[in-house]
């Protein structure tokens, strides 16, 4: 089985769709953006229904979450099966092994790109793509059994906690991981976008990577939901590009939910320079 999988990951709101953006931008290298609504053209995600559908035929159900896991070796067969060198997944699982089996198996992972975000910015805009309160939110990410339920288009995601979630990712792995934090990219998208075609294995041009940049910035990208709305948006909010800034928990989040995933989060916080006594 070829490894050719580069694994795109974070938790959710972290930037993930942001940063295949960019690659859609940076591989189609045209003089107009690719809209939001084609990126997934030059991806996959890891837990599209449908997929699982097809390996599992009439046997499948949807809502027997470790059938699902238990198909999962045959999905990623399928990707890497088109022999290409590189394949992009997106996922937003967790690391680690569930009911035995590996949700990220060595035998197809050529290599990863890991996004993490600030969980005190992160948590509002979770809150708003899932429905919940803010505190809620801030409870769920703190939660070693987080994750996403089953639903007609995707199956079952394991997340974990904030803290689990990037453990998992930045340990010491038998494959490359570019580990990038979501406000250096928007401090300093040259730098950090650079790295990111240099993990997908791309050489690097200078005058397409500024495109490319240009092409998904959030204004370009909120210009292109605003017209025509986003596949991949939620039923709870009628925006998934929001406002993308990092310190805006400052003034959105109440003590108690700065506290609450300080205390849950609070070594990991402190690694990645989120922690602010």
């Amino acid at each position: 089985m070829k490894k050719s999988i580069v694994w795109l990951a974070s938790y959710p709101k972290s930037g993930n769709t942001w940063t295949r953006a960019f690659l859609a931008n940076y591989l189609a290298n045209a003089k107009k953006p690719i809209g939001i609504n084609d990126i997934h053209k030059f991806g996959v995600g890891d837990n599209i229904a449908e997929m699982y559908r097809r390996v599992g035929g009439g046997q499948f159900d949807l809502n027997d979450v470790e059938q699902s896991v238990r198909l999962r070796g045959r999905v990623l067969g399928g990707i890497v099966a088109n022999n290409a060198d590189v394949n992009l997944v997106k996922t937003h699982n967790i690391n680690r092994d569930v009911y035995g089996i590996p949700l990220i198996p060595v035998e197809v992972t050529r290599s990863a790109i890991y996004i993490i975000r600030n969980p005190l910015d992160m948590v509002t805009s979770y809150a708003r793509h899932f429905g919940l309160t803010v505190e809620e939110a801030a409870h769920r990410i703190c939660h070693p059994h987080n994750g996403t339920s089953p639903y007609e288009k995707n199956v079952a995601t394991f997340m974990g906690s904030w803290s689990e979630h990037v453990r998992s990712w930045t340990k010491r792995l038998p494959y490359p991981v570019l580990v990038l934090r979501y406000e250096d990219m928007l401090a300093q998208p040259e730098v950090e976008f650079t790295r990111v075609v240099e993990q997908f294995g791309l050489p690097v041009d200078r005058e397409r990577l500024d495109r490319a940049i240009r092409h998904c910035s959030f204004d370009e990208l909120k210009r292109q939901e605003d017209e025509q709305g986003f596949i991949e948006g939620s039923e709870y909010t009628d925006r998934f590009f929001n406002k993308g800034k990092s310190g805006l928990w400052k003034d959105e989040l109440s003590r108690r939910v700065i506290k609450e995933i300080k205390r849950g989060n609070r070594d990991v916080m402190k690694k990645y320079g989120y922690y602010d006594e």
